[in-house]
């Protein structure tokens, strides 16, 4: 497998753990996962498949967290201004600027926002996120390049408020 996809399963398995479920089955392509939190599931279609209790799930993969480095957006990293309201990544995810491939960034740096103001997406295994403003300001900073990966909790951008 792939470290991509081990990442992905890991991230699945974490959404699974805080989402309050008690079976996820995603097929796509030659790939089936079964997350379930009941032990005496079986599997479906006489196809082999290995069942793992999420509570026995940890990181297979490893890797490393390095703080991405921020987009030239009018500010660099050590000149954030601690007035400057963050505006954080919902879910661990891929962070998009733009609507689709192509397309103009929903903000770019100096736009004035409100609280309703969709900034970017954020996708997990094909389930997308709209990240909204929160707050009427304007843009300062992005602090993520587009399609880099994002930990929840991490900022993305930097809105002065008005």
């Amino acid at each position: 497998m792939s470290e991509q996809l081990l990442r992905d399963i890991e991230i699945l398995a974490d959404l699974f753990k805080a989402g309050g479920w008690t079976e996820l089955r995603i097929e796509s392509g030659a790939i089936s996962l079964l997350l379930s939190k009941d032990k005496a599931t079986l599997s479906l279609g006489g196809a082999q498949q290995a069942l793992v209790p999420v509570a026995a799930l940890s990181p297979v993969v490893a890797a490393p967290k390095v703080a991405p480095e921020p987009v030239d957006a009018g500010a660099s990293a050590g000149s954030i201004d601690p007035a400057w309201t963050a505006v954080k990544a919902p879910n661990l995810g891929t962070f998009y600027r733009s609507p689709k491939p192509g397309s103009p960034p929903f903000v770019e740096v100096g736009q004035r926002v409100e609280p309703r103001t969709e900034l970017c997406l954020i996708e997990v295994m094909k389930l997308f996120t709209s990240v909204k403003a929160g707050i009427a300001g304007t843009v300062r900073h992005v602090a993520v390049a587009d399609a880099d990966l994002v930990e929840g909790g991490q900022p993305l951008f930097y809105i002065a408020c008005d």
